[in-house]
């Protein structure tokens, strides 16, 4: 499986507010651009932290990707993912709408009543890990599913953990002209951080999007 982080942050790093209030961060090229890869994944993946901040609901907006990919014999809408090892997402989250598929991922210690309530919801649930999703097995599961390309749009907790199992490919970063500040504003990989063994990312492509610079880079295999 081919796994693609996205995020927009802001000059110093950070991805929201120390509020966790959302920020409009990019424009309305980057939105495109965004929405653009959306139609290209297979699924879309966030950590429940994302879910209960922004209640996203992960789908594509522009009706012509979506037609094209019902022209592909495909979903109009890729599959969302949500990792959610403290069992937080609430009953009436926008991603258990009927407009795509909604895969959950939690342990196995997952109460039994939450995970019904889930697949009530019409949502797959996988679970993995003992007392937290176990991202490695998780993905094997995702593939298993049917999943060859996963686009990952935060937020930080969920992006340092998939650095820190070595399951990113690749990394898209939009920095915008914007300051937020914070020590517990959240950055684009939180976590415990790396002390040694970092992560090794190879710069591919530059570009200026809106008032801000795209940052492309592969991630090198350890």
């Amino acid at each position: 499986m081919h796994v693609v982080v996205n995020a927009a942050t802001s000059v110093d790093g950070k991805l929201s507010t120390r509020r966790r209030d959302q920020v409009a961060i990019s424009g309305p090229d980057d939105f495109e651009r965004v929405d653009a890869l959306r139609a290209e994944s297979d699924a879309v993946m966030v950590g429940v932290g994302t879910i209960l901040a922004d209640d996203p609901s992960l789908t594509v907006d522009d009706p012509d990707r979506r037609q094209a990919r019902l022209d592909r014999g495909e979903p109009a809408n890729p599959a969302r993912v949500v990792a959610d090892s403290r069992v937080r997402t609430p009953a009436n989250a926008r991603i258990l709408d009927d407009r795509a598929e909604t895969i959950l991922l939690v342990s196995t210690e997952a109460p039994p009543g939450f995970v019904s309530e889930m697949e009530g919801h019409g949502a797959t649930v996988i679970q993995a890990g003992d007392d937290r999703v176990d991202l490695t097995a998780a993905f094997d599961a995702l593939a298993d599913h049917g999943v060859d390309r996963l686009m990952v749009e935060g937020g930080g907790t969920l992006i340092f953990s998939l650095f820190e199992a070595n399951l990113v490919d690749e990394l898209s970063v939009y920095v915008g002209s914007r300051v937020i500040g914070g020590r517990e504003a959240p950055t684009l990989a939180d976590g415990d951080g790396f002390v040694e063994d970092f992560p090794h990312l190879r710069l591919e492509a530059v570009e200026r999007i809106d008032d801000g610079v795209l940052l492309e880079y592969d991630v090198e295999p350890e």
